[in-house]
C-alpha cells in the first residue's frame, strides 16, 4: 500500500508506541515516505531500507521520562513537526473490585498521563516552529459505554483523552498546533490477545456483535491517523473519530 495524502516534505514525526500493532502498521505506512524523519518509540525491528526511520528505546514511568523521549527525538531530528502517541495498556484484567492502587496507577498513566506529558512538551519545540503542526492520540470506542467489565481503569483513562483533545485542541489552535484523537473499535490488531487472553471464540462473538460483520485492520487505522497527520485535514482539531465499523449503534 502507497501513502496517497499529502504530509508535508521534510516533516519529522514522533511515534510513541511503534512496537503495537497499530504502531507498527503506521511506521510501515509512513517509512515508504523517504521525505520523512520518523522517530519509532519501543519498535523492535524497523522496517527494511529505512535510513529515515531511527527507533528510541526508553522506558515511561513518569513526566520526566516522556520529557526525555520527546527531547532525544528534537535533538536527532531537530524538531518535530508530528506527534503519534499509540501507547495502550492494561495492567492487569480484573473484576473491579479486585483492582489494586498500583493496577489503577498503571493505567492511568500508560493511558491518559504520558500522552499528556508527551504532548506538553512537544508542544514546546512545535510552537517555536514556522510549520504547522499536529498531535494525534488515542481512545477507545467502549469507554464512550463505560469500559470494559474488567478493565475500568483503561476505560476511564482513555474517555480523559476525548477531555484532553478539545481542551488542548481550544489552547493550542492559536499557535497552529492541531490536536485530534483516534478512537477504535475492535481491531485485529493483537491487544484483545496479548491482554485479555482472549479465546477464538469468544473473539468470534464479539466480532459478530459489529454491524459491518468484522473487526477492522491496523492498515485502516493506520490511513485515518496519516490523514490527521495531513495537509487535507489542516482545518480539523480538537476532534476524536471512531472507528468502530458502526459498534455500540
Amino acid at each position: 500500500m502507497s501513502l496517497e495524502v499529502s504530509i508535508t516534505e521534510g516533516s519529522r514525526i514522533l511515534i510513541v508506541g511503534a512496537s503495537g500493532g497499530i504502531g507498527s502498521a503506521l511506521l510501515q505506512i509512513l517509512s515508504e515516505r523517504d521525505d520523512l524523519i520518523i522517530g519509532a518509540h519501543g519498535a523492535s525491528r524497523l522496517p527494511p531500507s529505512s535510513a529515515n526511520v531511527h527507533g528510541i528505546q526508553k522506558v515511561l514511568r513518569d513526566a520526566n521520562d516522556c520529557f526525555d523521549l520527546v527531547d532525544r527525538f528534537v535533538e536527532l531530528a531537530g524538531g518535530i513537526d508530528h506527534l503519534v502517541v499509540a501507547l495502550g495498556g492494561i495492567s492487569k484484567y480484573c473484576d473491579v473490585l479486585d483492582v489494586q492502587q498500583t493496577d489503577w496507577d498503571h493505567d492511568i498513566f500508560v493511558n491518559l498521563s504520558a500522552p499528556f506529558f508527551l504532548a506538553q512538551r512537544a508542544v514546546k519545540s512545535m510552537i517555536n516552529c514556522e510549520s504547522e503542526s499536529s498531535i494525534v492520540l488515542f481512545g477507545t470506542q467502549s469507554a464512550s459505554h463505560g469500559g470494559g467489565a474488567n478493565s475500568l481503569g483503561y476505560g476511564v483513562a482513555k474517555r480523559g483523552i476525548d477531555c484532553l483533545v478539545k481542551g488542548l485542541g481550544r489552547r493550542l489552535a492559536p499557535d497552529h498546533v492541531r490536536v485530534n484523537a483516534v478512537v477504535p473499535g475492535f481491531i485485529n490488531s493483537g491487544f484483545h490477545e496479548r491482554w485479555q487472553a482472549m479465546s477464538e471464540e469468544s473473539r468470534a462473538a464479539r466480532v459478530s456483535k459489529i454491524p459491518l460483520g468484522r473487526a477492522g485492520t491496523v492498515s485502516e487505522v493506520s490511513f485515518l491517523v496519516s490523514y490527521l497527520l495531513s495537509e487535507q485535514s489542516s482545518f480539523i482539531t480538537g476532534e476524536t473519530f471512531a472507528i468502530a465499523g458502526g459498534d455500540w449503534l
